[in-house]
C-alpha cells in the first residue's frame, strides 16, 4: 500500500502517492541500476535555538558503507565515524542550513523545506529521483518521493540524516563557545529542563528562535518568565517540548487545500 505525502509548491501543498522505501514497486531492477537516487533528511526542526540543517546524498553502489541507519538510532561516536566515510564514498553530497532569522521569518516548516532545496541544489548533479524522509517534501526539478520512516529504511536517507545531524551538532558546539551560559554543547538547543532553566535565567541570545513559544516567554525577562513557569511546570513543559522535537513529519496535520482562484471577468469581456 502506497504512502500519502505532500509536496510544497508555489501554490500550496500537492498530494502525492509514494510507494515507500521499495523502489521495485515503481521501477524495474534494470532501470534502478541506471538511476541516480538522492536521499534527503533534516536535523534541528524541534530545537529552540540554532539553524535547521538538511543534507542530500547520492550513494555509490560500488562503494557500500556498512552501519548506515537513522542518525537518532546511532551513538554520537558512530555518527562521527560514519560521516567522513559518507563524504568520501558518496557520488555526491551536500549539507545546507537555514538561519534562525530565516526560521523566524518563514516558520520552521517552510524553513526546513528551504534547507532541503538548498541541499539538493548543492549536489552538483540532478538526481533522477529524490527520496525525502517523512511525508513532506519541497518541489524540486526532478521526481520527488516521500518515505515515512525513510531514515531507517533507505540507506541514502540514512546517510543524509547522519550528515545533517553531525553538521548541526558541530554548529551548536561552536555556538556554545560564544554563548556558554546555555549549555548548547549538551542539549544541542533542544528544550530540555536544563536549557529552559538557562533560558529563563539569562533570556534568549541571538541564536534563539523567537517564533518558538518558550523563547517568546523568556523574552519577558527572567523574573516574569519564572513567575509564569515555576520549577515543576518548567520541567513538564520541557518534557513536552522535547517530545515534540522528536515527532516525525507524519505528526503534522494534512495541509489545507487552497480554494480555487477565480479570475474576475472584465466589464464587456
Amino acid at each position: 500500500m502506497g504512502e500519502k505525502g505532500w509536496v510544497q509548491t508555489d501554490f500550496g501543498w500537492t498530494a502525492v502517492d509514494s510507494a515507500g522505501a521499495d523502489l521495485l514497486q515503481v521501477f524495474d531492477a534494470e532501470t534502478l541500476l541506471t538511476m541516480r537516487v538522492a536521499g534527503v533528511d533534516e536535523a534541528g526542526r524541534g530545537p529552540l535555538a540554532g539553524p535547521v540543517y538538511a543534507a542530500a546524498v547520492v550513494l555509490d553502489p560500488g562503494r557500500p558503507i556498512e552501519g548506515l541507519n537513522d542518525s537518532k538510532m546511532l551513538s554520537e561516536r558512530a555518527r562521527d565515524e560514519l560521516a567522513p566515510l559518507i563524504r568520501e564514498r558518496a557520488l555526491a553530497w551536500c549539507v545546507a542550513s537555514v538561519s534562525v532569522a530565516e526560521i523566524d521569518t518563514l516558520n520552521i516548516l517552510n524553513a526546513t523545506m528551504l534547507a532541503m532545496r538548498r541541499a539538493v541544489d548543492g549536489l552538483g548533479l540532478l538526481p533522477d529521483l529524490v527520496q525525502v524522509d517523512g511525508n513532506r517534501a519541497p518541489a524540486l526539478a526532478c521526481r520527488v518521493q516521500t518515505v515515512i520512516g525513510g531514515d531507517a529504511q533507505v540507506q541514502a536517507i540514512s546517510a543524509a540524516s547522519i550528515l545533517a545531524k553531525t553538521a548541526r551538532d558541530a554548529e551548536l558546539v561552536r555556538l556554545h563557545d560564544i554563548y556558554p551560559m546555555y549549555g548548547f554543547d549538551r542539549h544541542k538547543g533542544y528544550g530540555t529542563p536544563d536549557h529552559l532553566r538557562c533560558l529563563l535565567e539569562h533570556g534568549p541570545c541571538p541564536e534563539h528562535r523567537r517564533s518558538f513559544e518558550p523563547v517568546r516567554q523568556a523574552m519577558g525577562g527572567p523574573a516574569r518568565a519564572s513567575a509564569g513557569m515555576p520549577g515543576a511546570q518548567a520541567k513538564a513543559a520541557a518534557a513536552s517540548y522535547a517530545m515534540d522535537a522528536l515527532l516525525p513529519w507524519s505528526d503534522l496535520d494534512e495541509p489545507p487545500v487552497p480554494a480555487p482562484r477565480r479570475r474576475r471577468a472584465r466589464p464587456g469581456g
